[in-house]
């Protein structure tokens, strides 16, 4: 199966939400990975008080080398509290992080767990000669983990990773960037509200 081209499309008809948003520099993606790691937050409280879990977010960022995939990944994970060194998985193919969220006083998961720490692994699919490599690479167990996965060069694994909840869509502009984002689920579409 020959490798998508890099910025294959999942059909219009299919979009729940779409905005634009232009960023003018590094600190204007920063700010935006900072609404939506609040953003996040909300969605993860709201769905785990509601009568429906947190099932995990899958968030495709699709952009050209240097657009900035990467660094919005890294101000989302400084924005949800990760303290830590952010590395580009361009070798390692999954980076993961695990963030603690502020107590929310809700019930507890039916893991037991009162669902203060989120599992936020980022994917980096570049090497990716083939879709296959994904299959056999055996990532599907974090997609199915209530986990948030990001994910770069998501046309690498072809169809395999399925409807993403939200794709991110980075074109260079003169110095900055556009940002063309898009909800595929009612969880992504509450993230992209908030944004």
């Amino acid at each position: 199966m020959p490798v998508q081209p890099d910025h294959a499309t999942l059909p219009a008809a299919d979009v729940l939400l779409e905005r634009t948003t232009m960023l003018a520099d590094e600190a204007a993606t920063a700010a935006f990975g900072e609404r939506f790691a609040r953003a996040l937050e909300a969605v993860r409280s709201e769905r785990r008080i509601g009568e429906y879990a947190f099932k995990g977010l899958q968030v495709q960022l699709i952009g050209d080398l240097g657009a900035g995939k990467t660094t919005l990944v890294r101000a989302t994970l400084r924005a949800l509290g990760h303290t830590g060194r952010v590395r580009s998985p361009t070798y390692t193919l999954v980076e993961p992080y695990t963030v603690e969220l502020p107590d929310t006083g809700s019930r507890a998961e039916p893991n037991g767990n009162a669902g203060r720490e989120l599992a936020v692994y980022h994917f980096d699919l570049y090497r990716f000669n083939d879709p296959a490599e994904w299959a056999d690479a055996g990532f599907r167990e974090y997609f199915d983990s209530g986990a948030i996965c990001l994910v770069e060069w998501p046309q690498r694994a072809g169809a395999l990773l399925g409807v993403p909840d939200l794709v991110f869509s980075l074109d260079v502009e003169g110095d900055g960037r556009r940002l063309t984002a898009r909800a595929y689920s009612e969880p992504g579409k509450a993230c992209l509200e908030r944004c």
